[in-house]
């Protein structure tokens, strides 16, 4: 009995070991969460202090940068291994330079700095986006920049500008901006606000490249096949001109499809955006039979915006000239021609959206609207007009030489129309009340139609006999 608890017992203290170690693994690799209890925390995290204090000069500094709230921060559930795809990398731009800096998450404070280690004589930029979060999940939504300078004096530009999506005819939100410093090449990132519009600041003395982009896959970096605009701006210059972002691809435009609209028109797709100020000669369009290659006169080649208005006011023309024509209906009665009293015209409607349970009236931004109201809407769209019908089950094709993408790359855009044969007219189906109809009519007229009987001759009247 005792040499079996004997031999029991280190089996019996090796699991609980090997049992503490599991939990505390276990503790190791669990989330911070809210504590239960007491009210929920409806206020996000808040920066209280920086090390070092921002605005100043440091030389020779080598240490990390603390960002320190004034509560504990959710650390996020993707890790920052330098990949750009951590919660917390996503949210924190270190400018100069497009590497990924190192961060780590220290409970109530977040420690940042470079990969190649901190420039001397460098002035450094760490900015905090929206988005950081409490263990409740309570958002913030404001930014906070912390700039210091490791040696000499630091600097006292700032650059404003504004980023328009020209595709989308709007503001770019969130736009990334990337500004190139022309002397030494270094490179300053920030993002646009929910305007469009971006301030950063200060800066060393330009002249700068500035770059405003679409950051589609939000990795906070400038890529080729990203929409964007550029623009050069001197040592002097503190406002940006507006940047529109636009696709730039190094081949003109494609088209995507030919589609019949109507027996006379069609709508012509392109791969991407055109630009709205070139004019189709007629020389450079070129519409035929693909079977041997006979000209199709063709009426107009337009944006669909500006066909649908012709067509309107084609439209209107004709009716007016139906009305002019139009017999059937004249005033006989010599009264005078009054007109109809218009309606008061009713106050601007208002539109509102809700946010969090309250309506909230919609942002009006007349300077942005007159700054993307000064260029006209880009479109990938062209309505192709013809002279006669377009034959069913019929192919055609169309080239159009020196057509430019937004972008002003020129091209010939190839394309074929393939008109198909016309559905037959789907038949009717038999009313069986309608057909009892049709069958009582048909008996009352075959009724109406046969002549009565002709009535029997009186009898004749006895006649008396003679005397």
């Amino acid at each position: 009995m005792g040499e079996g608890w004997g031999r029991a017992k280190p089996r019996r203290l090796k699991s609980r070991v090997l049992a503490g170690a599991a939990l505390l693994h276990c503790l190791a690799c669990a989330r911070m969460g809210p504590p239960p209890g007491g009210p929920p925390d409806k206020v996000p995290p808040v920066v209280l202090s920086t090390v070092p204090e921002s605005l100043g000069v440091y030389p020779g500094w080598n240490q990390d940068v603390e960002l320190v709230f004034d509560k504990i921060v959710s650390e996020g559930s993707s890790p920052n291994y330098g990949l750009g795809t951590g919660d917390l990398e996503k949210l924190i731009i270190l400018s100069p330079g497009i590497q990924v800096p190192v961060i780590r998450w220290k409970r109530d404070r977040i420690t940042v700095r470079p990969r190649d280690g901190w420039r001397s004589n460098t002035v450094y930029r760490v900015q905090l986006l929206p988005g950081i979060q409490g263990l409740h999940r309570n958002r913030s939504d404001s930014t906070y920049v912390l700039t210091f300078s490791t040696g000499g004096e630091l600097p006292h530009d700032t650059l404003h500008g504004i980023l328009i999506d020209w595709v989308q005819d709007k503001v770019a939100i969130g736009g990334l901006v990337e500004l190139v410093h022309q002397p030494d090449s270094l490179v300053y990132r920030t993002v646009a606000d929910s305007g469009g519009r971006f301030t950063i600041g200060p800066l060393p003395n330009g002249p700068w490249i500035v770059y405003g982009v679409i950051d589609q896959n939000r990795n906070l970096r400038r890529e080729t096949r990203e929409s964007y605009d550029s623009a050069e701006v001197g040592d002097t210059a503190t406002v940006v001109r507006p940047l529109w972002l636009i696709p730039r691809d190094t081949v003109g435009p494609r088209i995507s499809s030919i589609t019949p609209t109507d027996s006379m028109s069609a709508t012509v797709t392109f791969s991407g955006p055109l630009d709205p100020y070139q004019h189709f000669d007629s020389l450079a369009v070129r519409f035929m039979l693909q079977q041997d290659s006979t000209p199709v006169p063709y009426r107009s080649l337009l944006p669909k915006d500006v066909d649908d208005s012709l067509q309107k006011l084609l439209e209107a023309r004709l009716d007016s000239i139906r009305r002019a024509t139009d017999t059937t209906h004249h005033d006989t009665t010599g009264a005078k021609f009054r007109p109809v009293p218009t309606a008061p015209v009713s106050p601007p409607v208002v539109v509102r959206g809700r946010r969090g349970g309250r309506e909230q009236p919609k942002r009006v931004d007349a300077v942005a609207d007159s700054i993307i109201k000064s260029r006209p809407a880009l479109f990938d769209h062209l309505i192709l007009r013809t002279d006669s019908v377009l034959q069913p089950e019929t192919h055609y094709l169309l080239f159009i030489d020196g057509i430019r993408s937004a972008a002003g790359v020129p091209g010939i855009a190839k394309g074929s129309l393939v008109v198909p044969k016309p559905k037959p007219p789907k038949p009717l189906k038999a009313d069986s009340t309608a057909r009892a109809d049709s069958l009582a009519g048909q008996k009352d007229s075959s009724s109406a139609a046969s002549p009565a009987p002709a009535p029997a001759p009186p009898a004749p009247a006895p006649q008396k006999p003679s005397p």
